[in-house]
């Protein structure tokens, strides 16, 4: 019988990728996405282009929409839709980030309440950890986001787990730690390392450059979310997916210099609020629970993505 599969935000940057390999399976995928102008949506619709023919695209509001429909039959939600980016979750941005990651999340869990679900897979952030206390930070560490961002994905967190215990939603939180890759959106830092590498211009450098992420390649985080899918994990569960490729923001810009045989113009600025000194995440649980374990490593995964640039033109 074949599987029934919804993504949220399936036209993004990791929405479309996971999409794609649901379609490779052979699953029957329906990609719900309302194409905010966050980024330009033509470049969302242009994610799908290699499977366009083989998905039921709906494109729905989340935070407004009736979700009956995109929801009948399905067997899996990976729930991935929401408001990304920490610098813009300040002041009146708010109300976007609000409405979009938590809003759009409860309203999501309430049409999945009386459904049979296999798994509801919730993309959640390490930015709900702030500046951790120790690393790798463990999931039983205390969040303390600092930035609106990373609160409003931890209330997702909460939602998820509340759904769960009262009402069976067999929810599992994935922590996702600074996504890289091809198709990455156009505001991330090694999406603006690279165009600047290839095609010239400068890369504000926010802070003096030794912040350190934790970087997990695209399919890493695919194959996270096709386990947790899979897996018998406990409903409510918090999973970190972290690459393992702890470097500070200096080393990267280093490597796609290196990669793209081009050198890259800083433009030296104040740190921004929001932005933490280091990420790092133990990856103890997801090999616990869903036999997962990054499995490519940073210059291997930027290469990948310096190509993908040199290859758009």
């Amino acid at each position: 019988m074949t599987r029934r599969s919804l993504v949220t935000g399936g036209a993004g940057f990791i929405g479309s990728h996971l999409v794609e390999a649901l379609v490779r399976r052979g699953d029957d995928v329906v990609v719900v996405d309302c194409f905010t102008d966050y980024y330009d949506p033509d470049w969302k619709r242009a994610n799908l282009d290699a499977v366009a023919d083989h998905v039921t695209l709906a494109p729905v509001d989340l935070a407004t929409d009736d979700l009956a429909g995109a929801l009948d039959g399905v067997d899996a939600v990976f729930h991935l839709a929401g408001q990304p980016g920490v610098r813009l979750s300040w002041d009146t941005g708010f109300e976007a980030y609000a409405s979009r990651n938590v809003l759009a999340t409860q309203r999501l869990l309430e049409a999945c309440r009386e459904r049979p679900l296999e798994r509801f897979v919730y993309a959640s952030s390490s930015s709900v950890y702030g500046d951790a206390e120790r690393y790798p930070t463990l999931e039983t560490d205390l969040p303390l986001p600092r930035s609106p961002y990373g609160v409003t994905k931890l209330a997702g967190e909460h939602l998820c787990r509340l759904y769960a215990e009262t009402h069976g939603v067999p929810t599992t939180s994935l922590r996702y730690f600074t996504v890289y890759g091809p198709r990455q959106r156009p505001d991330m830092a090694f999406h603006r390392l690279c165009e600047v590498a290839l095609h010239g211009g400068t890369f504000p450098l926010f802070g003096d450059g030794s912040q350190i992420r934790d970087a997990t390649y695209v399919t890493d985080v695919v194959a996270a979310n096709l386990l947790a899918a899979e897996r018998d994990a406990p409903r409510g569960s918090v999973i970190n997916v972290a690459g393992g490729s702890s470097v500070s923001l200096l080393e990267v810009v280093r490597t796609i210099e290196e990669l793209a045989g081009s050198a890259i113009e800083l433009d030296p600025r104040p740190a921004q609020a929001g932005d933490v000194l280091r990420t790092g995440g133990s990856t103890d649980r997801s090999r616990e629970l869903l036999g997962w374990r990054p499995q490519v490593d940073l210059r291997e995964g930027l290469k990948h993505q310096v190509a993908w640039h040199q290859s758009r033109g």
